[in-house]
């Protein structure tokens, strides 16, 4: 080993669980541009569709549904099949990119409905429902994407710790 200070660092490849941090900066950037989006261009935009809405919904859905099969599979519960490494680590890839996606879509709702509760016209009280439903099915997003990557974690076995596995020796 090099005891030179200036040697570079081995990386670690090991991924690291989504930032709350990160998702909370990039929600607020994401209602610093629905706010001004809106505030700019709000007499020329149709009405808010509900198709994004829908879309986070679906997503939501189906990750908190694939969080709960993972767990199962990954705890080994009676009755569920090995999971696949390599899928786990697709789940894992996806649940950071929706949670990031979850708080983008999430601020930027915020961002809309803030403006929308705060202009006086019918066309904007219209629009209210299509902004709240759209910061709900985002809090949802990244609720289940966080469920998914927590799923994904490999739990401690300390029942397997003695077994004849190299991964589960115990070193003196």
């Amino acid at each position: 080993m090099s005891t030179n200070p200036q040697a570079p660092k081995k990386s670690d490849p090991s991924m690291r669980p989504t930032s709350i941090s990160v998702l909370i900066v990039a929600g607020l950037t994401a209602t610093a541009v629905g706010w001004l989006l809106l505030s700019f261009s709000y007499s020329t935009l149709p009405e808010l569709p509900w198709s994004p809405v829908i879309v986070l919904v679906v997503l939501a859905i189906a990750e908190g549904l694939l969080a709960q099969n993972t767990s199962a599979r990954i705890q080994r519960k009676p009755g569920t099949p090995p999971v696949d490494p390599l899928a786990v680590a697709r789940f894992v890839a996806l649940a950071k990119a929706s949670a990031l996606v979850g708080s983008i879509s999430a601020g930027f709702s915020i961002g809309l409905l803030a403006w929308l509760a705060m202009e006086p016209t019918q066309a904007a009280n219209d629009d209210l429902p299509t902004a709240v439903a759209g910061v709900i099915s985002a809090l949802a997003l990244i609720g289940a994407a966080l469920w998914l990557e927590r799923a994904c974690r490999i739990p401690d076995r300390p029942d397997r710790r003695n077994e004849d596995h190299p991964d589960h020796r115990i070193r003196p």
